[in-house]
């Protein structure tokens, strides 16, 4: 997702995206103008009328995976769900300029766990004016929510309570001016003051707040064991195929087997044996490598000269604690310095909320990239874990997890992320796909490898191939580049329909892409808004290696049409433009909620949150937040009748808020008559 970035003057780089680095190339233009389009889904208006027109596509529609066709005998998972009967029964709100957080007509919403909040430890009151120091940030809610999951208090016994449970939150990063009363105190690019470091690592990472809802009223659970923070600091294992490897090797981990902390904690995706995975994804902005040239598992990832925070140049702390965020070879081997930190990070991190003192675990078999989420295909008895992940930043790639082993709901735990294939996926002009193996036990990846050393693969010289499996890992970027995966249009939050099995991916927006980079799966050159694109894995099977894919709407403004075999089935208009879809969640009964992460300018004003009838593509907004946020991150209890929506960097908001001190928070939503959400 943006990012909006509060700078020091040492600070380097795009602040509002990630940097394109991938140069790779994959999929010309000439391939697209060349290949057979017998099916399409095409934008019209703006953008997509120039394009449809430009590629002759006018008259083309592609009906994919829609569930419009009615000749669709996959057998996909979930076949005889609720599908037409998702409602939308809720007046739609219209776009809002206003600082305040608007629902439709009988709903309420109410600010809940804001940034600061105490949860644990000794309960440090929070200081609205940026006095709290790092202890007490360290016992309190960070900054900047984002994905979140609500988990009945029950859940691990069968239960669904929807009075009480644990709702784990992310926190991506901090509003560096606000953290601290009066900003951060710098001299000639350095940090001075080594405790408004400490705050900051503590405001990153996840809050796990143990709630419950007494007399209709949610509040948070004092004392209780199972309220924790998981920060930048936080020690934690690495697990898969890069425990140990000599790449992980650190002065604080000579065995590669540990780091410290998570960071930049974007979406989560709860697992089928209920815990809890935050994605670490603009990780790379936090390390510095002066070394030249970079080694290929930085250089692919944009690590530079300068850094976000400056953190590197804070003295003081235990064991390399600030030092760790230069990655330059300093010593004369890397058990003696940190060249190798960053090889820490771009993980899904798993996180027990039930287990207060458990450390979380780096699952480095799911890759190493700038993980936007994870989402999990519903778990089958004695068939693989399957998990997909975007790579959040302009040209990346969508990725599935399929596991070795099988899952067993008895003994199934976070071994099953440990050992499995990785795939990327190649989105066909005809409207099929396929999963690309990362692997070496793969003859097609060990042939492109093998053909790929000696040549320039984007900006990389790929002069020697992958020694082992955790090596591909670590370069997960550069493998997918020499498979030739299809570069998107910044793939981020992904869902699973409940009722039909297939999986919804937003495509956030890509203003670099011009027309001679544009594919079926990404046809909008300088796509400013977004579209959803979805898919049914072959045979109804979630391990298959090949789908079939259609785009489910293209956002934009008034008039924006989404047309399917030559006909508009989405036509926005004020009730529902959007732009920059981020956030992806269906509820329970298959409505599936966008939240966006744009433009907050007219027509669209402040971000939002849509419900949508993925049958009939009905789009209605049901949630528009305050002036300057981006509405990231929803979860609700099991019976839907309370929701949390997180509201990340607002401008000056909640009511209350010190001035220049906006607090981050969920937002509780609920129905005046205690119904259903969006029912």
């Amino acid at each position: 997702m943006d990012q909006k970035h509060y700078s020091i003057e040492h600070i380097t780089g795009d602040h509002e995206h990630e940097p394109v680095v991938n140069h790779s190339g994959n999929r010309p233009f000439q391939s697209v103008l060349s290949a057979r389009m017998e099916r399409r889904t095409v934008m019209k208006g703006g953008v997509g009328a120039a394009l449809a027109s430009l590629m002759g596509l006018s008259a083309l529609g592609l009906a994919g995976c829609s569930s419009d066709d009615d000749d669709d005998d996959s057998g996909q998972p979930g076949d005889g769900g609720s599908g037409g009967s998702v409602s939308l029964g809720f007046e739609a709100v219209m776009p809002s300029t206003a600082n305040e957080v608007v629902v439709p007509a009988g709903y309420t919403a109410t600010v809940f766990l804001p940034w600061g909040t105490p949860i644990t430890g000794g309960y440090p009151e929070f200081q609205p004016d940026g006095t709290n120091t790092g202890a007490q940030q360290e016992e309190q809610v960070g900054m900047h929510h984002d994905g979140m999951t609500f988990y009945p208090i029950d859940v691990k016994s069968g239960g669904n309570s929807s009075e009480e449970g644990l709702l784990v939150i992310n926190h991506e990063y901090i509003d560096i001016d606000a953290l601290h009363q009066n900003g951060p105190t710098v001299d000639a690019g350095v940090r001075t003051v080594t405790d408004e470091v400490r705050k900051e690592i503590a405001a990153h990472g996840v809050s796990v707040c143990h709630i419950k809802k007494t007399d209709g009223v949610w509040d948070l659970v004092f004392g209780s064991e199972y309220n924790r923070r998981i920060t930048g600091a936080t020690e934690m294992d690495i697990r898969g195929p890069l425990r140990g490897h000599d790449k992980l090797v650190t002065a604080f981990s000579n065995d590669a087997t540990a780091t410290r902390g998570t960071l930049n904690n974007c979406s989560m995706g709860p697992t089928p044996w209920n815990t809890y995975l935050a994605a670490e994804e603009n990780w790379h902005g936090y390390f510095k490598n002066d070394d030249t040239p970079l080694p290929r598992e930085h250089a692919r990832h944009g690590i530079g000269t300068g850094t976000r925070y400056a953190w590197e140049t804070a003295t003081g702390g235990t064991n390399g604690e600030y030092e760790r965020f230069n990655a330059t070879s300093i010593e004369v081997s890397a058990d003696l310095d940190y060249r190798h930190e960053p090889n820490t990070y771009g993980y899904m991190v798993e996180i027990d909320p039930f287990a207060p003192e458990s450390r979380p675990q780096k699952r480095t078999a799911l890759g190493r990239f700038g993980h936007e989420g994870v989402i999990f295909a519903p778990a089958t008895e004695g068939e693989p874990v399957v998990c997909y992940s975007g790579d959040d930043s302009r040209f990346e790639y969508i990725y599935k997890f399929v596991s070795a082993q099988p899952y067993r709901a008895d003994t199934a735990s976070g071994d099953l992320l440990d050992e499995g294939t990785l795939y990327v996926a190649r989105f066909n002009e005809d409207g099929t796909g396929d999963w690309l193996a990362l692997s070496l036990d793969d003859a097609d990846f060990v042939s492109a490898m093998n053909a790929a050393v000696g040549t320039q693969v984007g900006d990389i010289q790929f002069d020697t191939p992958f020694a082992d499996q955790g090596e591909v890992l670590l370069n997960t970027r550069l493998a997918a580049d020499i498979m030739g995966a299809t570069p998107m249009d910044r793939p981020e939050w992904g869902a699973v329909d409940p009722n039909t099995g297939e999986v919804y991916f937003t495509l956030t927006n890509n203003t670099e892409r011009t027309e001679d980079q544009v594919n079926a799966a990404n046809p909008n050159a300088d796509n400013a808004t977004g579209h959803i694109i979805r898919w049914s894995e072959d045979g109804g099977d979630y391990a298959a290696t090949s789908f079939q894919w259609d785009i489910f709407v293209f956002a934009g403004a008034v008039g924006t049409e989404t047309v399917v075999d030559g006909e508009a089935v989405v036509t926005l208009d004020e009730s529902n433009i959007f732009n920059s879809p981020d956030g992806l969640w269906f509820d329970g009964s298959g409505r599936l909620w966008i939240q966006t992460d744009g433009s907050d300018a007219a027509p669209y004003q402040n971000n939002m949150m849509l419900a949508a009838n993925p049958e009939t593509r009905e789009i209605k907004r049901f949630f528009v937040g305050p002036v300057g946020c981006e509405v990231t991150g929803v979860t609700s209890t099991p019976d839907q009748t309370s929701m949390f929506v997180g509201i990340q960097h607002p401008d000056n908001w909640p009511a209350g808020s010190a001035d220049g001190h906006p607090r981050s928070s969920a937002v509780l939503v609920t129905k005046d008559d205690g119904g259903v959400i969006g029912a």
